[in-house]
């Protein structure tokens, strides 16, 4: 018998991450010899913990907060969607050296799928707020534009960075034929199809940084962050008659993302989310 090969999300901190727990129903599904785990990472030495991992014979990781923008650095090979948003979560050892580590952002297309495939919602034409220019924000939002997305407002409390944001992927969107802007948060806009919550608030328990006129009723309003983190924006957005969705969706479609890259083959979510949703549910 052969042994499985090693996977794991590395972060600060990570013993919540659920990724172990969805590797595990992928790879059963999909009769994948693999086994994954947690890595916490010290915050100063996040290379050391790649480079310990990948000598050990791993082949691949994923990267999680707050580490994305470091990941992207220590890959010879970088694809096209992590390099455009300036951060990787996926990181694939195909030899001891990181020269031959390629690196990969699967944060986009796992939103865009859940927001599409799991929430009912097609996502051309529609008119986006994206609330936040982080790592979270940078990861997603090329990934929308390409779903055709007609009007993407990028909302944050810095102007600079959602600027920079906005010109580091403004030929991506001349080329979809989207509207890119930045907006402060205190004048986003009003009555967006989509709201997207990608700012640090939920995570650090503060208020929703925008006014509820952005929502209109039926606007679906999604938080990054799931379970008791997401709860505080799903009542906002109830409340203002829009659709709350969680990142829970998203957090499963960028891991099946990955998993696809590793091992080549694509698993059903469905079923995986569902799950998931109960396990969650039942701990809240």
């Amino acid at each position: 018998m052969p042994n499985p090969d090693r996977y794991a999300v590395l972060g600060h901190p990570v013993a919540h991450s659920r990724s172990p727990a969805i590797h595990a129903r992928f790879a059963a599904q999909t009769g994948q010899l693999l086994e994954y785990d947690r890595v916490l990472c010290p915050l100063d030495g996040f290379a050391m913990s790649v480079n310990g991992f990948a000598a050990s014979g791993a082949r691949g990781c994923n990267v999680t907060v707050p580490f994305k923008f470091e990941a992207l650095q220590m890959a010879g090979r970088v694809s096209p969607r992590a390099r455009l948003a300036g951060a990787a979560n996926v990181l694939g050892f195909d030899g001891p050296e990181p020269a031959l580590w390629w690196a990969d952002n699967s944060d986009g297309i796992g939103l865009v799928r859940d927001i599409q495939q799991h929430a009912g919602l097609p996502l051309a034409g529609t008119r986006v707020l994206l609330v936040g220019a982080g790592g979270a924000a940078a990861g997603v939002l090329g990934p929308l534009i390409e779903a055709g997305v007609a009007d993407l407002v990028l909302a944050n409390r810095t102007a600079a960075k959602a600027e920079a944001l906005v010109a580091s992927h403004a030929a991506l969107a001349a080329g979809h034929g989207a509207q890119l802007a930045a907006a402060s948060m205190a004048e986003p806009g009003r009555g967006f199809d989509v709201v997207i919550n990608a700012s640090s608030s939920s995570l650090a328990g503060a208020a929703v940084p925008v006014s509820g006129a952005v929502l209109r009723p039926g606007t679906l309003a999604v938080d990054l962050m799931y379970g008791a983190a997401a709860a505080p924006f799903m009542a906002w957005a109830r409340q203002h008659g829009a659709t709350a969705r969680d990142g829970l969706g998203m957090l499963v479609e960028q891991a099946a993302e990955a998993f696809c890259l590793w091992r080549g083959v694509m698993p059903a979510t469905a079923p995986v989310l569902a799950a998931l949703r109960a396990e969650v549910d039942a701990s809240a």
